[in-house]
C-alpha cells in the first residue's frame, strides 16, 4: 500500500569508480514495521544507509523517505527521523549528558524525563568525558538520545555493536516500543538472532543487492525444519519420502530417527510418521541463520530454493 510507505528504494545502485557497491537495492519499509536488513560486513548495507540519509548521492535508481527525495530533500527528512551509526564518534571533551543534549539540540528536539529514564535504564555514568567511554557506552549516547526523540523513522547500523546482553535486549524492548507506537524502524545488522527477534520483514543483502525479502515465516519454505521421533513401528518408509534429508536412524529398529524436512513437504511427511504410529515428536523451525547461511554458502551461485 503506497500510502502508509516511509520508505522505499527502486533499483538503488552506488559505484565508486570502477566498484559498483550497490548494484539493485529494492526495499520498502511502511508505518509501524520494523525492517531488518541483513549482510556480511561488506555487502552493502551501510552504503545503502548512507544514501537513505542523504550523506552520498546514489549513481542510479531512487529512494525516497517520507515520498521525499533522500538527496534533495535531506534537511527537510532529517526533521523527523533519528540515526544511530554502528561506530559513534563524539567529541571528547564533552560529558556524556552534555553530548546527549547537543544531539537533542541538533534535531530540534529537548531533553525530557523520558531522556532520564533511558539514563537510568542504560545504566550510563554521563558526568563523564566521552574520550573516557568505551565503544558500548558511546553507543549508549547515540542510542538515549535517538530513542529520546519523537520522530516517525529511526535507522539503526549495527546499533548493539558493544554491547552487552542486558544491554541488547534493552534495546530489543525499546524497538518494541516503538513499532507499539506506530513508529518505522530499519535496522541494519548481520546478529541474526536480532533481526529475527525484532523484525516484521527481512530483506538480505548480498554482494550489492537484494536477493529476497519478506517475513521470516514467508521465507521458511526456502529451508527446512529439524525432526527427532520415535514411533512404534518401524519407519521404512522415510528412506524413499520426498524432502526428507540427513535422513539418521537412532536405534537397529528403524523406530528412532532424526532427519531435516523441507517444509513444504511436513504434511505428507507427517502422515507417514503417523501411519508407524508415533510415540514422542520434536520439530524445531528452521531459523533466519539457517537461510542465511544457505544464501551464503559457498557453492550456492544459484538462488536458494531453485
Amino acid at each position: 500500500m503506497k500510502g502508509d510507505l516511509v520508505l522505499e528504494t527502486n533499483g538503488l545502485q552506488k559505484s565508486f569508480g570502477k566498484f559498483k557497491a550497490l548494484k539493485d537495492v529494492n526495499l520498502q519499509l511502511h508505518k509501524g514495521e520494523v525492517l531488518g536488513f541483513i549482510g556480511p560486513n561488506g555487502a552493502g548495507k551501510s552504503t545503502t544507509i548512507r544514501v537513505i540519509l542523504g550523506l552520498i548521492k546514489a549513481t542510479g535508481g531512487s529512494a525516497e523517505v517520507f515520498g521525499q527525495n533522500v538527496w534533495k530533500d535531506s534537511v527537510k527528512i532529517h526533521q523527523d527521523l533519528a540515526y544511530v551509526p554502528g561506530d559513534v564518534y563524539l567529541w571528547p571533551n564533552l560529558t556524556g549528558g552534555q553530548t546527549i543534549d547537543l544531539l537533542l539540540h541538533m534535531s530540534g528536539q529537548a531533553h525530557t524525563p523520558r531522556t532520564d529514564d533511558l539514563i537510568k535504564t542504560f545504566k550510563l555514568d554521563t558526568s563523564k568525558k566521552n574520550r573516557t567511554y568505551s565503544k558500548g557506552n558511546r553507543q549508549k549516547v547515540a542510542l538515549i538520545a535517538a530513542f529520546s526523540t519523537d520522530v516517525d523513522l529511526y535507522i539503526f547500523d549495527e546499533p548493539t555493536s558493544g554491547l552487552d546482553p542486558l544491554n541488547e535486549v534493552i534495546f530489543q524492548n525499546l524497538v518494541a516500543e516503538l513499532k507499539k507506537a506506530g513508529k518505522s524502524v530499519f535496522l541494519s545488522s548481520h546478529i541474526l538472532s536480532e533481526v529475527e527477534k525484532m523484525c516484521d520483514t527481512i530483506s538480505i543483502i548480498r554482494e550489492g543487492k537484494v536477493i529476497e525479502t519478506g517475513s521470516l515465516e514467508a521465507m521458511q519454505h526456502l529451508t527446512r525444519n529439524t525432526v527427532v521421533v520415535k514411533t512404534q513401528n518401524p519407519m521404512t518408509a522415510l528412506k524413499s519420502a520426498a524432502g526428507v534429508h540427513q535422513l539418521t536412524f537412532t536405534d537397529g529398529h528403524e523406530t528412532a530417527a532424526e532427519f531435516s524436512v523441507d517444509s513444504d513437504q511436513i504434511g505428507n511427511v507427517m502422515s507417514l510418521l503417523s501411519d508407524s504410529r508415533i510415540v514422542q515428536l520434536k520439530t524445531t523451525p528452521p531459523t533466519l541463520e539457517d537461510l542465511f547461511l544457505r544464501y551464503y554458502s559457498a557453492n550456492n551461485d544459484q538462488k536458494v530454493g531453485e
